[in-house]
């Protein structure tokens, strides 16, 4: 894999998707030589062993994108065909996941094991011609026999079965006469091709284990390389488009249709996303799930669509950020600042601004008025006029940030101090006149301050000038909340170098900070679930499903701070000195 970068195929600012790369100029290409009569189908295939992830999301958007752009189809299919890890429940979280991100496979929803019937007449007609047999040796003994890169494997002792014996030996094995790992049925290709891909590789496994929808109708079940390549055939497949490992298997995708003389696909291969600080090996993610570092495969922290819906991600956001990152045909590892900068994007345009105090400390205004509210004008967005304004409620006793306060500020710190005048939000200038501090530690538990009346509005008449503005609630109206702020499930930036010993040794103990008795304005009374908000001074946050109307749960879903830039300025710099 190479370095870290932050290049993309495209300009970071281009939000369309590139027609100018390598699988579409093939597409274009067939279309032009009418390879395929003119026709254009895509499939998403994925495996219904887990969640759908943000390396989906990449695979999801090309498949179904290439489609879109050529007036093609596109099928969401299911490679059902391993009964021990599969369940309705993935199905259903990956169909849900593909119709958030904006794609409709229509009515062209299929499943491999509906095809295996059909595939076991296949392996039949393999054997028929003397291309595949019946092998006795374990999983262990194929794995010895097979060689390795420098070395050529060794054919196994059952490899000159007959036709007759193998015709045999593979319908009992289907009757279930043999138990689970004592007989494979293998493709006999070329035990000493280096492409250890093509040295003789199993087509059918016993296991007996129920599936999902099959049920216990099959005791043996074929191979993912055995039915890819079919299953795109049965379909009528032009482009199958696959990630960039896939291209070793591509030898044994063309061989398996060619031996059995059926409709051929065009395989191309692409880049697979890799994604700075994030781990996207489903094996690790189930284990962070079963084990419980995690609160299920929703969970804010983990990479998958569902995670990053409950954090508060936009669809549009995923969609934006997989344009520009673009195809390639290397691996690369994209930093996630560029996904965080997607979401601000959307999120600037789209989420309403409210203000939210996550660490609060009480202020009182000693010089206004006792038992008074004033309803202060706010705008929603100012990106947006059409999202009009809100009226805040303000009173003697509001709520700012703890930090938002220092007893002793060093140069250059513009909010609150004793003796200096800040800006409230759409309220008034105030003053800090006396710091009420807990006897037994120390620490400061209430400020009292002074107002000026002719300040409304948070503007002087006078026109002096004050360098800190401060976000606050009033505290009579304030609604308590959680707030959950994440961090990075792992310390190390690239976890996917981490080996098993590793894993725990790098979870970050501090991925999670859920603050309690946090203060919200009151217009956030009944916010639904899912939905964004721009805290300001603070970041972008989603109310949490876990969210009622006794408590407000909110997920922090970006800072503002636009990690991004700072990095392409960094490069621009470097590409000047060059």
């Amino acid at each position: 894999m190479n370095e870290t970068t932050n290049e993309t195929e495209k300009d970071s600012t281009s939000d369309s998707t590139s027609t100018t790369d390598f699988i579409r100029q093939a597409v274009q290409e067939d279309l032009r030589t009418n390879r395929f009569d003119g026709r254009v189908h895509t499939r998403f295939p994925p495996e219904p062993n887990g969640y759908l992830h943000i390396g989906h999301a990449k695979a999801i958007c090309i498949d179904f994108g290439i489609a879109q752009d050529f007036d093609g189809l596109c099928n969401l299919r299911f490679d059902d065909t391993n009964p021990t890890r599969e369940s309705i429940e993935y199905v259903e979280s990956q169909k849900e996941d593909i119709r958030w991100l904006g794609f409709d496979w229509e009515d062209r929803e299929f499943y491999a094991s509906d095809y295996f019937e059909l595939l076991y007449e296949y392996a039949v007609k393999l054997i028929k011609k003397g291309k595949a047999y019946v092998c006795d040796l374990n999983a262990d003994e194929i794995r010895e026999y097979r060689g390795t890169l420098t070395e050529p494997g060794v054919n196994s002792p059952d490899r000159e079965r007959s036709v007759e014996e193998n015709l045999d030996l593979f319908e009992r094995m289907r009757a279930g006469e043999f138990s689970d790992g004592e007989r494979t049925l293998r493709a006999k290709i070329d035990m000493a091709s280096p492409n250890l891909n093509m040295r003789d590789p199993v087509m059918y496994r016993i296991r007996r284990a129920t599936h999902y929808r099959q049920g216990d109708k099959w005791c043996i079940y074929p191979m993912y390389d055995f039915t890819h390549g079919q299953n795109d055939s049965i379909e009528g497949i032009t482009h199958s488009l696959c990630s960039l490992e896939y291209e070793d298997h591509r030898p044994l995708y063309d061989w398996y249709l060619d031996e059995l003389e059926i409709y051929q696909p065009q395989q191309i291969e692409f880049a697979r996303l890799n994604l700075s600080n994030t781990i996207l090996s489903k094996r690790w993610l189930v284990q962070l799930v079963e084990s419980g570092y995690v609160s299920g495969w929703d969970d804010p922290r983990m990479p998958t669509l569902s995670g990053f819906r409950r954090k508060g991600y936009t669809a549009e956001a995923i969609r934006d950020f997989c344009n520009r990152i673009g195809v390639a045909k290397s691996d690369n590892v994209v930093d996630i600042a560029l996904l965080e900068y997607c979401l601000r994007q959307d999120l600037n345009i789209r989420a309403p601004r409210v203000m939210a105090v996550l660490r609060p400390l009480k202020v009182i205004i000693d010089n206004y008025p006792e038992g008074e509210v004033e309803e202060l004008d706010a705008e929603n967005n100012p990106e947006d006029e059409s999202m009009g304004h809100r009226k805040i409620p303000f009173s003697r006793e509001i709520y700012i940030e703890r930090e938002d306060f220092m007893e002793d500020p060093p140069r250059k710190y513009f909010r609150l101090a004793p003796g200096r005048e800040v800006r409230l939000k759409h309220a008034y200038y105030i003053t800090c006149v006396d710091v009420v501090k807990d006897e037994q530690t120390g620490e400061v538990t209430e400020l009292h301050c002074t107002y000026d009346p002719e300040t409304r509005g948070g503007w002087s008449e006078d026109g002096r000038r004050v360098r800190g503005t401060l976000h606050w609630v009033s505290a009579p109206h304030a609604l308590e909340a959680e707030v959950r702020l994440f961090d990075h499930l792992f310390t190390e930036p690239n976890p996917n170098v981490l080996t098993d010993d590793d894993f725990e040794a790098n979870l970050n103990p501090n991925s999670l900070e859920a603050l309690q008795s946090c203060q919200v304005e009151s217009s956030l009374a009944g916010a639904e679930s899912g939905t964004q908000y721009q805290f300001l001074r603070t970041g972008y946050f989603c109310v949490d499903p876990d969210s009622s109307d006794e408590k407000l749960v909110f997920n922090r879903a970006v800072t503002l701070r636009d990690t991004w830039a700072k990095i392409q300025r960094s490069q621009q710099r470097q590409r000047g000195k060059l």
